[in-house]
């Protein structure tokens, strides 16, 4: 039984993508940061689509090299081959989308880490692991390069697996323009088509645009051209042809491109023609590795190249197998897909975790994003507000010891007064949650920082996720849920903009009275104007007919929710004992976020110089490692309830 469905091979890089859309590259002013290199996205790209994925690569021993390498580790894709070179900079490329045809683009290569890729880094064991190898040509650029791939191939079909090629010609990788011609898409040129030929032979699978074919076959006439790879090679040869879909041809090539085999095209909207091709072979190595026919291989691949050209950057849209799924199933509505609401909200939904790693099954988090309450603390105590940022570092310390680098663990804090623990809590594993409401405010106001124009959220870390606490009750008047409902679109719809997740909590009993199916009914009115929160934060509640509302309201309308947090509410332990009980029978709920049932009696302590920061940090941790063990136990107790061990 083989470990891995596919490894891929070459190129791997930084792509940093002009955020501005129709202009000249001159006058980007932003940009956005990805994964690229053709290998680099097929793997990431298959890897959504469930296949199990390795790439061989090298990267630089810096923060591109470590970005490259935590994001494919977040794809699932499998890192064994890729080598960490000590003395070289990972590959870096700036691009823009001038508009549905051009691509200004500039390939920052000098001897980058991925052209030292080598024999030496080519592990027969890793290659064996795997049912197909597929190369890209620029690898075949280089006699390095080219050594280490003819090796990798040489292992896969002596183990008797498939190997495939995406040609991938970029002319100004093979030297035959200069750095400012990165867009150019094809140069004639009869040692590229020599060099290219003499492997040709060594794969079951050879893809290419028309062009491509034109290198590979030293013909500008396409039907000649492939018929002079076929004389060379017996692969099944895909040709892609744009908005007419791809031919595949698993015999003689026929007098017209129209001939071969073909899948359904998808008349959609181009928007940007970068990365196109590397997500159609991702589609196409799905269908391939699976066993599927020709005409669903085409399919899958057609509808990949179809999402690729409809959105910003290149791995990023790519779909998901749910996604596709369900493009397939129900078909374009919306010409441009990425205005398409139902089928962004599936994207995103199943692609954030690639992102926003993690393992958050279950989430057990410390609150201490609480702004007015501890500055009450802080005048009871008499002392300046300036303290307040120093004890949310114990606040951190006391998660950071408690969590002890296992997953599963988070904190929430603010900026305001949390700042330094906020900047200290990066990359260190934790769940980041970070508050935009300006405290207590009804009608919803946000923090100053955010900007009247929601802009603030620009500059925050990605791995942080936006929470907003909303005093929302279903008798609001209009004018007051108007109001709050206005705030909470515009909100959502920047949280969206910035790729930041979004978790909405929602207090309906600090505002008047509530039953089993108040919750619910917020819930289903947030949907309903197009709110779809990652994350939900509900008030602990013990009635398993709540729990069971909220849950129904929820997963009726976004399958794909990260799920449920239980707030605390300044309850003692025991009251949280009872709620955490009720509410782990639901899986849906996958933990609590609590904070003055923890940090209370501490901050009051130690603001009042009664306590150390090591005492403050003891008494903090037990309790939040005390509220941790309830809530496992509750969860493991609902599991042993169960009939079949499956939750509600």
């Amino acid at each position: 039984m083989k470990e891995l469905d596919v490894i891929t091979i070459g190129r791997s890089s930084v792509d940093l993508y002009g955020a501005q859309v129709g202009g000249r590259l001159e006058d980007m002013a932003s940009f956005n940061k990805y994964i690229g290199g053709s290998p680099t996205n097929m793997a990431a790209g298959t890897a959504r689509l469930g296949l199990k994925s390795g790439l061989i690569t090298r990267v630089g021993d810096e923060h591109m090299g470590r970005y490259i390498r935590e994001e494919l580790v977040r794809h699932g894709v499998e890192t064994r081959g890729v080598i960490t070179d000590a003395t070289r900079l990972t590959a870096l490329v700036l691009l823009g989308i001038r508009d549905q045809e051009q691509f200004p683009l500039i390939f920052y290569r000098e001897n980058c880490a991925d052209m030292a890729l080598c024999e030496d880094d080519i592990d027969p064991e890793f290659i064996a692991s795997a049912k197909a190898v597929v190369a890209t040509g620029t690898h075949l650029s280089h006699p390095q390069t080219e050594a280490a791939v003819l090796k990798a191939l040489r292992l896969a079909r002596e183990n008797g697996d498939r190997t495939a090629l995406d040609i991938d010609y970029r002319p100004n990788l093979w030297g035959l323009s200069g750095h400012g011609d990165g867009e150019n898409r094809f140069i004639a040129s009869a040692k590229v088509t020599e060099k290219l030929q003499s492997t040709l032979h060594l794969f079951d699978l050879i893809v290419g645009t028309e062009e491509e074919f034109h290198i590979a076959g030293g013909s500008t006439d396409t039907v000649e051209a492939l018929r002079n790879v076929r004389k060379v090679s017996n692969a099944t040869l895909v040709c892609k042809r744009g908005p007419m879909g791809a031919a595949a041809f698993e015999g003689d090539i026929p007098g017209s491109l129209d001939d071969g085999i073909s899948g359904p095209g998808f008349p959609i909207e181009v928007f940007n023609v970068l990365g196109a091709g590397d997500g159609f072979m991702s589609g196409l190595l799905k269908g391939w590795i699976t066993g599927e026919d020709w005409v669903t291989s085409l399919t899958y691949a057609n509808a990949c190249g179809a999402f690729a050209v409809s959105r910003h950057g290149c791995t990023p849209a790519y779909p998901s197998w749910e996604e596709l799924q369900f493009f397939l199933k129900r078909g374009v509505k919306t010409k441009a897909l990425r205005k398409d609401p139902e089928l962004e909200q599936i994207h995103w939904s199943t692609i954030r975790h690639f992102s926003h790693g993690g393992d958050w099954s279950t989430m057990r988090v410390f609150a201490f994003d609480h702004r007015i309450q501890i500055e009450q603390m802080a005048d009871e105590a008499g002392v300046t507000h300036e303290h307040i940022g120093f004890f949310k570092n114990l606040c951190l310390d006391a998660a950071l010891k408690v969590a002890d680098g296992r997953p599963g663990y988070g904190i929430l804090s603010d900026s305001r007064l949390g700042r330094e623990a906020l900047y200290r809590a990066a990359g260190t594993g934790l769940w980041i949650g970070h508050p935009v409401e300006w405290p207590a405010s009804r009608p919803l106001t946000l923090e100053p920082e955010i900007g009247p124009d929601f802009g603030g959220l620009a500059e925050w870390p990605a791995e942080h996720v936006v929470k907003v606490l909303c005093f929302y009750h279903p008798d609001d008047d209009e004018v007051m849920r108007t109001e709050q409902e206005d705030v909470l679109k515009r909100l959502f719809a920047a949280c969206r903009r910035n790729r930041l997740e979004m978790l909405l909590e929602v207090i309906p009993s600090k505002v008047g009275p509530i039953d089993d199916e108040t919750t619910a009914a917020i819930i289903r009115r947030m949907y309903e104007i197009g709110i779809y929160p990652d994350w939900w934060k509900l008030e602990p509640m013990t009635s398993t007919k709540a729990w069971a509302s909220a849950c129904s309201a929820i997963t009726d309308n976004d399958p794909y929710t990260r799920g449920i947090v239980v707030l605390g509410l300044d309850a003692p332990e025991d009251q949280l004992a009872a709620s955490f009980a009720t509410a782990a029978q639901f899986d849906l709920v996958k933990g609590f976020a609590v904070g003055r049932t923890i940090f209370a009696d501490a901050a009051r302590k130690w603001l009042a110089g009664k306590i150390t920061n090591e005492e403050a940090v003891a008494d903090m941790s037990a309790r939040f490692e005390r509220l941790c063990q309830i809530w496992d136990a509750a969860r493991d107790q609902a599991r042993l309830n169960a009939p079949d061990g499956a939750l509600a």
